[in-house]
């Protein structure tokens, strides 16, 4: 074993690691060190299946060939350009490739360095536009409970999530929330997206008569909600949000961070459920994670509603040191190469019906009390134990982690988003592993 694959940093007080339970993590450390494919190799030589696309986002596996010569090459040929009145052709070139796979109607793409970016960008055009417009008026945000929107305070104020809100005082004004549409009751091990929920979709009518349509700018859903636990949307639930915000003149913005580039079996959720937002928002699988980039879609009607007044006027007075940087760009361009010539933008869909099966098999599990699916993400839902909440779960990852096998948890709740490469045997072995975890957990 190299030196490398056994190493561990003699001190580990530095780091404030992001979501992670410090303390703990330090007194046992997990490192990887090394990843090909399916697969991360962990510092003291084990083999890990990755059964969450690092965290989400390595859609096309680890270590692709294609990605990592695209940015060899372009380090050594343009390190950076900037952003603000100077551009560069790979910029340019990335974002026509990424209109080609967009929902019809997407004509126009800001970059970010990820997702969290990504929502405060279109929160921002989403205000912006309707000042534009002649619509100053509207300036409240909609988001909805459980709702994951990034760490930023517009993500966070239009988010859901209590413990990522708590702690840092009023937020964003002007924002009110619908209400999840998660139902235990009426749905649990649905399989696909459950039948029960779509008249939540209303609710947005509630908000409205609140509030009056003139004062509200946006409507905000991940339209399938991942980090909080993979919440489906009821049947004909997007679709009736999408004509109560039409009827309105309010924008529809479909946080697609977790959903875009494959993970449905189709380039974007918008495609799946047939549903056309006005914005939309991407980061991971865009660059495979590789490296830090986001993108937001919006269509031509909000984009040119900008293009008024003398033409040597900056429009949008928005953007970032590293929007479009060339060394992201190439690793987008060689992500998309791979997503194209590997036919894993609709992968997904050949796998789905394997997946559902294999993920519904460890219902009979011991403290399983719901199992979700759509396209290639899951979610087991687990009974939390009395007075001790998300204490299962992370059991459950540690065990799943000393088994070779990476898994997710958010609350009591085990996510699963595998890289798109994964085969049926893998599933196999992915599942046959964490029923071997779910049977032997506290």
């Amino acid at each position: 074993m190299s030196d490398r694959m056994n190493a561990t940093p003699n001190d580990m007080r530095a780091f404030w690691m992001p979501f992670t339970a410090n303390r703990q993590f330090k007194k046992e450390p997990r490192l990887f060190v090394a990843s090909q494919d399916m697969h991360y190799t962990t510092h003291d030589g084990r083999t890990v299946l990755d059964g969450t696309a690092g965290l989400w986002c390595v859609n096309a596996g680890h270590c692709r060939p294609k990605i990592t010569e695209a940015i060899r090459q372009q380090a050594g040929e343009l390190d950076y350009a900037p952003a603000f009145q100077l551009g560069h052709p790979k910029a340019f070139e990335l974002a026509n490739r990424l209109i080609d796979i967009a929902p019809e109607g997407m004509e126009h793409v800001l970059y970010t360095n990820s997702g969290s970016e990504s929502v405060e960008t279109a929160l921002k055009v989403a205000l912006a536009y309707q000042r534009v417009k002649g619509q100053g008026s509207r300036t409240r945000l909609i988001g909805r409970e459980r709702g994951y929107h990034g760490v930023n305070f517009g993500g966070i104020s239009v988010g859901g999530i209590v413990a990522n809100r708590k702690m840092f005082g009023t937020l964003l004004t002007g924002v009110d929330h619908m209400p999840h549409t998660h139902n235990l009751s009426k749905n649990a091990f649905s399989r696909g997206l459950p039948e029960h929920g779509a008249d939540l979709a209303s609710e947005l009518e509630r908000i409205v008569t609140l509030h009056d349509a003139s004062t509200i700018a946006a409507v905000i859903v991940e339209p399938v909600a991942g980090s909080t636990g993979v919440l489906l949307p009821p049947k004909g639930y997007l679709q009736k949000l999408r004509e109560i915000c039409t009827k309105h003149g309010i924008l529809l913005i479909f946080d697609e961070v977790i959903t875009g580039f494959g993970r449905l079996g189709t380039p974007f959720a918008a495609q799946y459920f047939d549903v056309k937002p006005d914005i939309i928002t991407t980061a991971k699988g865009l660059t495979n994670g590789v490296i830090p980039m986001g993108a937001v879609f919006v269509t031509a009607e909000i984009h040119d509603a900008f293009m008024n007044g003398p033409e040597h006027m900056i429009e949008f007075f928005h953007g970032y040191t590293y929007s479009g940087n060339p060394i992201a760009c190439a690793a987008a361009l060689g992500t998309l190469d791979t997503y194209k010539e590997e036919g894993l933008l609709t992968r997904a869909s050949e796998l789905a019906s394997y997946w559902e099966d294999a993920l519904h098999s460890l219902k009979d599990c011991p403290h399983v009390i719901d199992i979700r699916n759509v396209g290639l993400i899951g979610a087991i839902e687990l009974e939390p134990i009395a007075g001790e909440p998300t204490k299962r779960a992370f059991s459950a990852f540690l065990k799943a982690y000393e088994k070779g096998l990476l898994i997710r948890t958010t609350g009591d709740i085990i996510a699963l988003s595998p890289p798109l490469i994964i085969t049926k045997a893998q599933i196999d072995e992915l599942f046959t592993k964490l029923r071997d975890v779910l049977m032997h957990n506290i």
